[in-house]
């Protein structure tokens, strides 16, 4: 028998009465539909997964159902507030950081954590810290650019 895993999904208390050995990406897209995360390499390689677990980034291609029992779970179609943007968001538009939009999610995501570690992060260190999320389009620089604009934008709300 499927036990119920119960966490909270973008805000509101879910369950599911799932194996929890499922992966936490099949669960997001499958049975609750949030198309925003994206099944990439399947290994935790190329970050198109991302998704936040009590506000920090993790590859739900590789996190388990059972491990975000009882947990927090934001996914890109919960980052903005309402019809208000999040800085990232906002800044990868403005910065047109953002080709075919696969990478987007797990890209804004990852780097929301980032963020939140570190408020004025350097150069050097975005390009760490973003390196194992993977962009086809090749768009790195203009990614780079738009977290830096973000940083400056949410310090500045502060």
């Amino acid at each position: 028998m499927d036990e119920k895993i119960g966490f909270t999904l973008n805000g509101k208390p879910v369950s599911i009465g799932a194996g929890g050995g499922r992966m936490l990406l099949g669960v997001l897209r499958y049975d609750f539909g949030l198309l925003g995360v994206k099944y990439g390499c399947g290994e935790g390689f190329c970050g198109a997964c991302t998704v936040l677990v009590d506000d920090a980034p993790v590859r739900s291609c590789q996190t388990l159902l059972k491990d975000v029992k009882g947990r927090s779970v934001v996914t890109i179609e919960a980052l903005a507030a309402g019809e208000a943007l999040h800085p990232l968001q906002k800044a990868f538009m403005r910065n047109d950081a953002l080709q075919c939009g696969y990478c987007t999610p797990g890209m804004i995501l990852n780097a929301y954590g980032l963020l939140r570690r570190d408020p004025n992060p350097s150069r050097a260190k975005i390009i760490d810290e973003m390196s194992g999320n993977l962009c086809r389009c090749g768009t790195y620089a203009r990614i780079v650019a738009a977290i830096q604009d973000a940083a400056r934008e949410m310090r500045a709300e502060k």
